[in-house]
């Protein structure tokens, strides 16, 4: 793996460092990270291995891909230097809602750019990240962007007008997800369980049917047939759902969101 240079120690950041070396693709040796006056790097640095970079220059000595991990409000003000510094680099941002060309104004001389939407599951390996470029990538620099992704989970190349859409679905969907399981959790307790065994069953239920239907690779439509009973307890719950526009409600929430990222993404 070419070396990598973090700009940005967050939490995102730390999945990207701890999943390369989780799966030996990078030695500590091949990665650094900058971040900026607060702890963040040396604490990475020295709960992995990796290199902190102590100014922006030593950033960027010695290095051929630069992760953007900072905070996307602060790309209008990157060091100007950076157009130099990444000449002949690839450059791979997370920063939501930053658009190709934004990108292109800060590192006009990159070799190339890309642009990527990955999700907060990703901090354990079990994320999805949609990315997009500025130009083709050569196979090798196809193979790096592969590698690096791979860190988060898996991932999936789409056209950047999609990533508005994406960011709605799958960058905002496990907060969704999120908020299921707590609606369970409390029903569960409505029901008359206790709030720990709620919890337990609602996590346990949604982590258990995502792997089967990860696993059967059918359509979820299938799967749900397949517990449901002619005017069982389970027909008697989705027909509740069904009366309260569920599959309703979780398109106007998708395609808020959407319209959300396409608002803040206009000047980006």
């Amino acid at each position: 793996m070419p070396k990598i240079a973090f700009l940005g120690a967050g939490n995102m950041a730390s999945a990207f460092v701890e999943g390369l070396l989780g799966q030996k693709a990078a030695a500590p040796a091949d990665l650094i990270c900058y971040g900026g006056a607060d702890t963040t790097a040396a604490t990475l640095a020295a709960r992995t291995g990796i290199a902190a970079a102590g100014t922006l220059e030593a950033l960027t000595i010695d290095f051929d891909t630069l992760l953007v991990a900072f905070k996307p409000q602060h790309l209008a003000e990157a060091d100007p230097r950076f157009a130099d510094w990444t000449a002949g680099k690839l450059v791979v941002s997370i920063l939501a809602g930053k658009r190709l060309s934004s990108l292109n104004r800060a590192f006009p001389r990159a070799r190339n750019v890309v642009r990527t939407m990955p999700n907060t599951p990703g901090q354990i390996g079990a994320g999805i990240t949609a990315w997009c470029s500025r130009d083709p990538l050569s196979d090798a620099d196809r193979a790096n962007v592969k590698t690096l992704l791979d860190a988060l989970g898996q991932s999936v190349e789409v056209p950047e007008n999609d990533l508005d859409a994406v960011t709605g679905l799958s960058g905002s969907g496990p907060a969704y997800v999120f908020e299921f399981a707590a609606a369970l959790r409390d029903a569960g307790v409505a029901a008359g369980l206790t709030r720990a065994a709620a919890e337990k069953l609602a996590v346990e239920t949604l982590l258990g049917s995502a792997r089967l239907l990860a696993r059967k690779a059918i359509e979820p439509e299938t799967l749900r047939d397949q517990v449901t009973s002619p005017n069982g307890t389970t027909y008697a719950g989705l027909q509740r759902l069904k009366a309260g526009d569920f599959r309703g409600l979780i398109r106007e929430t998708v395609l808020a969101a959407t319209a959300r990222s396409k608002e803040l993404s206009k000047d980006s």
